[in-house]
């Protein structure tokens, strides 16, 4: 008989999604049928929630035209939203339910569980057999040093504007921020649409699948100093191949996973990787506005090197598009690092953004682009002092110019 409390332990406990190394061929996690009809029934709720989210605007308005902002069609919501809630609740026990009553699963939680309390070498061993949500992931590295630049002196120089002209700038600065804080970031980076992420997830878990079972890839959770959760992955190459000691730290493009990313170029190389999701993809909290992508790969940089025992100079960092911007950043920070490779990257994000905006939107995607997304690549990688290597072919789009 299930108790109460492993009931209730269920109903809110990460989804299991596959179990490693169980007999000669690892096998996705098969949910009871009670926890199978939760889930697709919270799937669903989930999803139209996101479609709702990115319609809103046009919703809000076909309401409005429609009279539910009235009283009586306020009560049709109300009784609309109720319903909703009544379902979501019910799913929600009948999905715990079904967990609590399946031997495989509590096995999991009880994994899970001990590794929340004492992270041993063992436990984590124990839990590195299971591939489920990150969010329950224990943390095992935590940055709390913030590393400032190296070299804070830009190259370029603001124009100094006049009052008239800061008057003037007012509302471009207002539509900006609402602009890069709606659905600018996520044209920039497309990785941290939820429905993308969700078109992606079977692909996602097939190239994450392959890191774990051919080249035993680890994977971790690093909290930043702004309390981000990035999702990380390692695979030790130490000892196995000439290459080995030497750790390529692999920065993806603006919609692009450690799992199906530029990792796979460095392993088949013979070195020890360490790949790693921008803040908002995969498994990675926040957004990855500059201030939490630097505090990300800082972050990373700093588990390479404290937790993983790897000194600057045997590190490699390798940067994909837009992971130019982190690479770099890094790169200028640890002056020391073995080398720099920038692949297909660029040296300023604003002639891009201007380039696919309407020209009447200039002015406003400047602001926008200087104020708050300003990935200004050349700034970072001429105050980094060591090799680079950068690749650029005959038919790229976007290619570094200076």
């Amino acid at each position: 008989m299930t108790s109460l409390k492993m009931f209730w332990d269920c109903i809110f406990s990460p989804r299991l999604v596959k179990i490693y190394g169980n007999g000669p061929v690892e096998r996705l996690y098969e949910p009871k049928t009670f926890e199978k009809w939760g889930d697709q029934v919270i799937n669903s709720l989930y999803v139209i929630w996101k479609i709702g989210v990115y319609t809103s605007p046009f919703l809000v308005g076909m309401l409005y035209q429609r009279g539910y902002f009235e009283p009586d069609g306020l009560i049709t919501l109300t009784k609309l939203v109720t319903s909703v809630g009544v379902i979501l609740v019910v799913s929600f026990c009948i999905r715990g339910m079904g967990r609590a009553e399946n031997p495989t699963y509590t096995r999991f939680l009880a994994t899970l569980q001990s590794a929340q309390k004492d992270l041993s070498p063992s436990i984590k061993q124990q839990l590195n057999m299971y591939d489920f949500e990150f969010k329950a992931w224990p943390v095992e590295y935590k940055s709390t040093v913030e590393h400032s630049d190296s070299n804070p002196k830009a190259l370029s120089v603001p124009k100094q504007l006049t009052f008239p002209q800061c008057l003037l700038q007012i509302p471009y600065r207002i539509i900006a921020y609402f602009a890069i804080h709606t659905f600018g970031i996520r044209l920039i980076y497309p990785g941290t649409i939820g429905i993308l992420q969700m078109v992606l997830e079977q692909s996602l878990l097939q190239g994450r699948s392959r890191l774990v079972e051919l080249y035993h890839g680890e994977r971790f959770k690093i909290e930043t100093v702004d309390k981000n959760e990035i999702d990380a992955l390692y695979i030790s190459r130490r000892g196995n191949t000439t290459n080995g000691n030497t750790l390529v730290v692999c920065c993806e493009g603006n919609a692009g996973f450690y799992e199906i990313g530029i990792a796979i170029t460095p392993i088949e190389a013979g070195y020890s990787v360490l790949g790693w999701n921008h803040p908002g993809f995969g498994g990675s909290t926040g957004r990855p506005y500059p201030p939490q992508e630097k505090n990300a790969i800082d972050a990373v940089m700093q588990f390479a090197i404290n937790k993983l025992g790897y000194k600057p100079e045997n590190i490699i960092l390798f940067g994909w598009s837009i992971g130019g911007y982190t690479s770099t950043w890094a790169a200028m920070s640890y002056p020391d690092i073995k080398g720099l490779v920038l692949d297909a990257t660029f040296d300023d994000v604003l002639p891009l953004a201007v380039n696919h905006m309407p020209r009447w939107w200039g002015p406003i995607v400047e602001v926008a682009i200087r104020e708050h997304v300003n990935l200004n690549i050349i700034e970072n990688l001429v105050k980094y002092p060591g090799p680079v290597f950068i690749i650029r072919r005959t038919e790229d789009e976007v290619i570094c110019l200076r």
